[in-house]
């Protein structure tokens, strides 16, 4: 029809991070999908035109795969509600949800079709689930597979709740024998559990107490343990929040070998050192735990030459009560770091300090998590993807105030701290979620499946 436009919507920026690098382009949405990329003035018809201004920049939606949403059961904590509106606000598009502290656990299909009853109505992006592989769940590994999870997660000492029990060394291999069968992904907490009991008890509010009782010796000791087990049989593995940049080398020689192994860090051992944690302040307790300045920079070693494929959250909230800073002792306090909505100016804060770009950001945290979870729609501008998008000011300095996030419990390790790099919009599907137009959210984001990720 004369007239008609070929086009939902256009957007125009000086800077867009695709695939190739980042350069001025017209991005074209139709029926939810990108559906050309093209010159900065190309003549294409839309609908609507949403030109960037001079000082943003056009990134593809981040891909989150390491959430604790905590719902139902312990959504005092976190909800899908509030954690999906934090992520939103953060630029991600796409998060995967954990299996543990949730109530019940996600290691049966009955447990997963209650998660997904829990959070269908209430998310604002699109949202996959991991399952558990727990002590005893072995049959149900494959049940859980077909049901659509993303893999399946598992510890290798106490997880910090009762509900989701550790597997030992040959609990391990029997499951990793189990999802070869079918080529499924094993995500790991790697800390080794009789090392950490061995290692002095964690008491009061020297944070270096602390981080003695959690010593880089113990995640060493599980991440090659692991990388053994894959070697033997064939499995896909993924080692979750590496933080000992000692393991790097090993990691490298089994990859080296044919190993399927892929690894992830988060912005808080990115960002943080555990010279500068003050007395008492359990915001910052996390596990593995937040380590030393050089440690720091070979992690970021570790993401410039590939051994580390991802940055993803491991946002892991609880109530203010649980994290005890009352009086600041990091033995009882919860470990777990929020920070949902910071992830983004958090790592591009620390990575243009040591002279990469917002291309080497955008691989680290949306496509390199899209492609270890297999959302082959996700996490890059390209014909065919999502229109999930972000519009991001890297330049844009604040100060973090927890009160202005939305993520469940004022608590975040980030506070105060200034960051640079604001995003002001975020669009899932083509459609608006953040921004100044976006004035009452709608929760419009999708569950996927592994089996169908739209």
């Amino acid at each position: 029809m004369p007239g008609t436009a070929e086009f939902d919507l256009v957007f125009r920026a000086r800077r867009v991070v695709g695939p190739r690098g980042t350069a001025p382009a017209a991005v074209a949405v139709r029926d939810e999908r990108i559906a050309a990329v093209e010159a900065f003035d190309a003549p294409l018809t839309a609908a609507r035109t949403v030109e960037l201004a001079d000082d943003e920049v056009l990134l593809p939606g981040l891909v989150d795969t390491h959430v604790h949403v905590n719902d139902p059961g312990r959504s005092e904590w976190e909800g899908f509600g509030t954690a999906t509106r934090a992520a939103a606000a953060g630029g991600i598009t796409t998060l995967v949800d954990m299996p543990l502290n949730s109530l019940p656990p996600t290691t049966d299909t009955p447990a997963l079709a209650v998660k997904q009853d829990a959070a269908r109505e209430q998310v604002h992006i699109d949202v996959g689930f991991w399952g558990g592989a727990i002590r005893g769940n072995l049959a149900e590994l494959r049940g859980l597979h077909e049901a659509g999870v993303f893999g399946f997660k598992c510890f290798l000492l106490h997880s910090g709740v009762d509900e989701f029990p550790p597997l030992d060394a040959d609990e391990l291999d029997a499951a990793l024998r189990e999802v070869a069968r079918y080529d499924a992904l094993m995500i790991v907490h790697a800390e080794d559990s009789e090392a950490i009991e061995h290692a002095p008890t964690a008491h009061g509010e020297d944070y270096r107490d602390f981080l003695g009782s959690r010593p880089r010796g113990a995640e060493n000791l599980a991440i090659a343990h692991v990388l053994e087990a894959a070697r033997r049989t064939g499995a896909r593995v993924h080692i979750l929040h590496l933080s000992s940049s000692d393991a790097l080398p090993m990691i490298a020689s089994a990859r080296a070998d044919g190993v399927r192994v892929t690894v992830e860090t988060c912005p808080h051992y990115l960002s943080f050192t555990a010279e500068e944690i003050p007395d008492g302040a359990t915001q910052f307790k996390c596990c593995p735990p937040i380590r030393e300045a050089a440690n720091r920079e070979l992690l970021w070693r570790g993401l410039a030459d590939g051994t580390i494929d991802c940055v993803v959250s491991d946002h892991s909230p609880c109530t203010p009560e649980l994290k005890r800073l009352d009086i600041g002792d990091f033995g009882v306090a919860w470990g777990g770091v929020s920070s949902l909505q910071l992830g983004l100016p958090a790592v591009w804060t620390q990575a243009r300090l040591r002279g990469y770009e917002l291309a080497d950001v955008v691989r680290w945290m949306a496509d390199r998590p899209a492609a270890l979870a297999g959302l082959r729609h996700k996490g890059r501008i390209e014909v065919g993807a999502d229109a999930d998008l972000c519009v991001f000011a890297p330049d844009e300095a604040f100060v973090v105030d927890v009160a202005d996030l939305h993520h469940r419990n004022p608590v975040s390790p980030y506070h105060g701290r200034a960051l640079s790099g604001a995003v002001r919009q975020t669009w899932l599907r083509g459609a608006p979620i953040v921004g100044p137009e976006v004035t009452d959210p709608v929760a419009r984001g999708a569950l996927l499946s592994r089996t169908q990720t739209r």
